[in-house]
């Protein structure tokens, strides 16, 4: 399929994980992507790995955070390629999740930097694709959110609460730009196995992670990026205003009753925390 032949993406956080496995995507169905990151070497190994396999990409190293680095990100798109088709909202600023505590315990830092880059930039980024899309007869934007924006934990509450309020934000997107052939939806992963989050957890944890879920199989970057891929494309032509979980099941159950009725406790380390950062 070729699903994308013609269009323009942009996709941030697009270096590694779930952000990498979009581009990839988008890029195998013919789409030209814009590969944004924070870590420069990192897209620029996106964009050699697209090119590898006759794609068409662009690396640009920025922080979704800094208003200014954003319009660049879209003038150089604009100016590249003609314009954006289609947004992939993934870069977070995960690197603040072991600092991101219960309320009493968090520091406010945390959750105004977390805010600054999961919604704002966020914001940003729709901000500026906007005008583009309109000018090219419509576009499609997912937002990547997490199952933590849908249910409480005993941490995260910056990244829970900037993820639910993405969830709105992309309703409310949807909403005032629908007219204008614009749609906006968000994805909600659960445990989803990147190379980052792989070495990150013990095999205790992965174990206790993985019973949550009512699939026998751990998520890929890949499962995610399935799906963004067809919200983006002609075939959710439908499909707006959504959020969209993919997570196993993990959040359609009692979690005791994944574990046979043991409600046993965490094992150490922080399993909120790990969740938050398997999307990365």
């Amino acid at each position: 399929m070729e699903r994308f032949k013609g269009k323009v993406a942009v996709v941030t956080g697009a270096g590694a994980g779930i952000g990498k496995a979009c581009a990839l995507a988008i890029a195998r169905e013919g789409g030209r992507v814009v590969v944004a990151d924070i870590d420069g070497p990192a897209a620029i190994a996106c964009t050699a790995q697209i090119a590898a396999e006759a794609g068409q990409a662009l690396a640009v190293a920025m922080d979704i955070a800094d208003a200014q680095a954003v319009a660049e990100l879209f003038k150089t798109a604009k100016r590249r390629f003609g314009g954006v088709d289609v947004l992939v909202n993934n870069a977070s600023a995960m690197h603040l999740t072991p600092h991101d505590r219960a309320i009493l315990d968090l520091d406010v830092a945390v959750w105004d930097q977390t805010m600054a880059t999961n919604l704002r930039g966020t914001l940003l980024c729709c901000r500026q694709a906007i005008p583009q899309m309109i000018g090219r007869g419509g576009g499609a934007i997912v937002n990547m959110s997490s199952c933590q924006g849908l249910s409480g934990d005993t941490a995260l509450t910056s990244y829970a609460a900037s993820k639910a309020a993405m969830n709105m934000l992309s309703a409310s997107l949807a909403t005032q730009y629908g007219h204008a052939k614009i749609r906006c939806n968000a994805v909600a992963p659960g445990l989803v196995m990147t190379e980052r989050l792989f070495a990150k957890l013990d095999e205790c944890m992965q174990r206790h992670l993985h019973r949550h879920q009512l699939l026998p199989h751990v998520g890929r970057p890949e499962d995610v990026a399935a799906l963004v891929a067809f919200l983006l494309s002609e075939e959710a032509a439908f499909i707006t205003g959504q959020v969209v979980c993919i997570d196993g099941g993990m959040l359609a159950h009692v979690p005791t009753y994944a574990d046979g009725g043991n409600s046993a406790a965490r094992p150490a380390g922080d399993a909120a925390e790990a969740a938050a950062a398997s999307h990365w």
